[in-house]
């Protein structure tokens, strides 16, 4: 069965967006993507190399005519910064489908919110079409929406922990207000977390350390994509009901 989605116009079949750091060299990044079956890489532009050609390029491994780069400004902690950057990369590469991060201290690496607001809103007047990385506040991502952004990005957990989906709930309220793609990005460790947040209702889910940092990255890679798809398929199956007692599997009636 076909289940693509859509994301600013353009249809897509994986629902796993994988990062570009953190691996040991553009080779093993290209290997993990291909495992991941993603068709969206994300690429911190102030950290990957997309336009020196006098050095390895990601675009050397990882062809962008056929997987979509999405620049993102890993590493901004102010609103102009994160303009500054996606600017930056629109000019590199023509790029204007983008994800904003804008985060608010190096420690915890929660998005500082009336920043996010503040570049998305310059973003989008400058005709970017903006992914959003916010904190998972369903009013936040509401107004984010509202705003125009093309999609909601709210954290599972904190950047690079691994801990999984901390606020379920949140996160299905985000899902059952949004009239735009929701996403669930950053705090995946392993499979089961990728299968949570789709077994939740999200659209997709992006995470770069929970691959970058197995142990073999290349079976993690493919570890998500099963995850995401097997989640995915959990949701649109409908879960049973939770019961408080046992519920027998075989009817009572008509025993001997």
């Amino acid at each position: 069965m076909s289940d693509t989605w859509n994301i600013a116009g353009n249809e897509f079949s994986s629902r796993l967006i994988v990062g570009t750091g953190k691996y040991k060299d553009f080779k093993q990044t290209a290997a993990a993507v291909e495992a991941s079956g993603a068709e969206i890489v994300t690429v911190a532009v102030r950290r990957v190399n997309v336009s020196n050609p006098n050095e390895p390029m990601l675009v050397d491994y990882v062809d962008p005519k056929k997987i979509t780069y999405l620049p993102n400004t890993a590493g901004c902690f102010t609103a102009d910064d994160a303009v500054r950057t996606l600017r930056l990369a629109r000019e590199a590469g023509g790029w204007d489908l983008v994800k904003l991060e804008v985060l608010g201290n190096q420690k915890t690496l929660y998005p500082d919110m009336p920043a996010t607001f503040e570049a998305a809103e310059a973003l989008i007047k400058e005709g970017f079409k903006v992914m959003v990385y916010t904190s998972d506040d369903p009013i936040a991502a509401k107004r984010l929406e509202d705003m125009g952004c093309v999609a909601i990005m709210p954290l599972g957990a904190p950047i690079g922990s691994g801990l999984g989906i901390q606020n379920p709930v949140q996160i299905r309220l985000i899902i059952e207000e949004a009239n735009v793609p929701v996403l669930v990005d950053a705090g995946v460790g392993t499979a089961s977390d990728a299968a949570v947040a789709m077994e939740l209702g999200c659209d997709g889910v992006l995470m770069n350390t929970a691959i970058a940092e197995a142990k073999d990255p290349i079976a993690m890679a493919k570890a998500m994509k099963l995850a995401v798809e097997s989640g995915r398929l959990a949701y649109q199956a409908g879960r049973m009901p939770k019961r408080l007692y046992a519920d027998p599997s075989s009817p009572l009636a008509g025993l001997i």
